[in-house]
């Protein structure tokens, strides 16, 4: 044949056409850009919101002693913020009040985890027990704080059962919840491929669950800070809600503010290690 030959087109290994493959990695970097646009643009109205609300608090407290009194301001918050900071007391109190969330945290996930994905295996026992936790889960926390003093004292303990009984609960619904809707098809499929029980529950229903659970986690991080604050509330020397607690029964509104801006600061710095925990053990929810 006379006709000229056909341009041969670079490929990349793997037989990838090199020119589509460059036109998907520039999809790919414009769908970061476009991420990080709107991440910046949804920090910054964050920001912009948050500064608009504490001028406006800042305004309204001025003049009027009676409202400054009541509701403190946003420059004696900060004054309170910086003396404790120099005094240490707001670095030792938040480390008290942060270990003791984080182990009840811990514990109480844990705890409510196992159980509420073991109840996979059974649902005669889940439809059993199902009464027993909801008449658990509607019991105030703070009412319990008597009887976990006089069951663990006042020390360290007695406040890591408080977290991890605010936290057990929400942990074992959100868990069962995951591993129930799991779906059938799938199940069905891998005991046809042979797989056990054992096998179905460890490859398929814990890793279909984990959405479920690190939502969980995600929720109970705030379940597990305020059974900290309740316990220090009742009976402690020290940590942030021994500080709230002592500020308030002394009138002093702005110190009542700064402990509660540390106590926010802690709640959001041990959701964000969630969070990175999260994406360290489902990598596929990044790209979402």
């Amino acid at each position: 044949m006379n006709g000229s030959p056909l341009p041969l087109r670079a490929t990349a290994p793997g037989g990838v056409d090199a020119a589509t493959q460059a036109a998907a990695a520039r999809r790919l970097a414009a769908h970061r850009r476009a991420r990080l646009r709107a991440t910046l643009l949804v920090i910054l109205s964050q920001i912009a919101l948050l500064a608009a609300f504490l001028a406006l608090w800042e305004y309204m407290t001025a003049f009027d002693k009676q409202a400054a009194f009541m509701f403190g301001s946003p420059s004696a918050i900060a004054g309170f913020l910086m003396t404790m900071a120099r005094d240490g007391s707001l670095w030792r109190d938040t480390y008290v009040t942060g270990v003791e969330t984080l182990l009840g945290f811990l514990v109480g996930n844990v705890i409510g985890t196992l159980i509420g994905l073991s109840l996979w295996y059974s649902r005669f026992v889940s439809r059993v027990i199902e009464p027993f936790v909801i008449a658990l889960g509607s019991i105030p926390i703070i009412a319990l704080a008597p009887i976990i003093i006089i069951w663990f004292g006042t020390g360290l303990t007695s406040k890591i059962a408080m977290s991890t009984l605010s936290v057990v609960i929400v942990a074992l619904v959100t868990s069962y919840k995951g591993a129930v809707g799991v779906d059938e098809d799938q199940i069905n499929l891998m005991r046809t491929l042979g797989a056990s029980k054992f096998q179905i529950f460890r490859k398929l229903v814990v890793p279909a669950s984990l959405a479920d659970i690190f939502a969980g986690f995600k929720l109970t991080v705030g379940f597990a800070l305020i059974g900290a604050i309740v316990g220090e509330f009742m009976s402690s020397s020290e940590g942030l809600g021994h500080a709230i607690f002592k500020a308030g029964s002394l009138y002093i509104i702005p110190k009542v503010f700064a402990a509660l801006v540390a106590t926010i600061a802690l709640a959001l710095v041990l959701t964000f290690i969630v969070g990175k925990v999260e994406k360290l053990l489902m990598p596929w929810r990044r790209l979402g």
